[in-house]
């Protein structure tokens, strides 16, 4: 009993913070609201012990880079974090005035295909856009998501992302049965597959072997359903460049396995890509490889 009021105080105490800090960043201008918060986030992160993971994870990653190079990706790691949830109350204008569309020819296709879809990314550079930019394109999307312990966080994620209860589906069991049912009713799910998942598969990822999620193989082996490779690079001035890729090619050796691990190292592929492309917009933050 004692618990369950010291957490419920800590929920009530998280979501007076958050709503304020929305309330701020809402009325100032979007330029204003994430520069202010990316200085906040550039002062503060790099001290924080998540700090110490991102350096370990770019040592891994990046053999080469010298001490310099490792804090000065940190610290832009921090700027894009913060900037991100400042610009979170004006989500909805970014998506529709502020983002360069790459390939959307890709979603095209897939919109009006007559059958289910995939769109897998990472969490890097302005992925909280993509659920309204799959609307902008007229791709109705549901997007799997960690739902957070303090309902009233989802319910103001929910809000910032535009999603409503069919769009958002929370990960875990009953989340799982509503994938396979919007699946089987021809919709297009969106999955960010870069996090860790210890009960997942190893792929090779940085020259290393990770845990990875298999979840979006499996659905796209079972259904036959195109895989379209998405990833959203922050520009200069509250500015993105949203970049669809054409779908990868699944694999059919016959044994589901093998089809499912080779499907996933295609997927580890581009995202290892992406992330040499602008190592600062991607979230190392977390633990992503095994320690050494």
């Amino acid at each position: 009993m004692v618990r369950t009021y010291f957490q419920r105080l800590r929920h009530v105490a998280e979501a007076l913070a958050a709503y304020a800090g929305w309330g701020l960043f809402a009325v100032l201008p979007v330029e204003r609201a994430s520069a202010i918060a990316g200085f906040i986030a550039r002062a503060v992160g790099p001290r924080l012990k998540n700090s110490l993971i991102a350096r370990q994870n770019l040592r891994l990653a990046f053999p080469d880079l010298d001490d310099a190079g490792i804090e000065a990706i940190v610290l832009q790691v921090w700027d894009n974090l913060g900037r991100t949830v400042g610009e979170f109350p004006h989500m909805r204008q970014i998506a529709n005035d502020r983002v360069e569309i790459v390939g959307g020819e890709h979603v095209d296709a897939m919109r009006d295909d007559g059958k289910p879809g995939l769109l897998v990314g990472a969490h890097l550079g302005g992925w909280e856009l993509s659920m309204q930019l799959a609307g902008r394109l007229g791709l109705p999307l549901g997007v799997i998501y960690r739902k957070p312990n303090n309902p009233w966080i989802d319910r103001l994620f929910r809000k910032a992302r535009g999603g409503d209860v069919e769009g958002m589906i929370p990960k875990g069991p009953a989340g799982a049965r509503q994938v396979l049912a919007a699946l089987k009713a021809g919709m297009h799910l969106g999955f960010l597959v870069d996090q860790k998942m210890n009960d997942g598969i190893a792929v090779p990822f940085f020259g290393r072997e990770v845990m990875t999620a298999p979840a979006a193989a499996h659905l796209a082996l079972k259904f036959q359903c195109p895989v379209v490779p998405v990833h959203i690079v922050r520009l200069p001035g509250v500015r993105f460049r949203a970049i669809f890729e054409a779908p990868l090619e699944l694999p059919d050796s016959g044994d589901r396995s093998e089809d499912t691990f080779a499907l996933m190292c295609r997927v580890n592929e581009r995202l290892e890509a992406w992330i040499r492309e602008t190592p600062g917009q991607w979230l190392w933050l977390h633990h992503r490889w095994p320690k050494c």
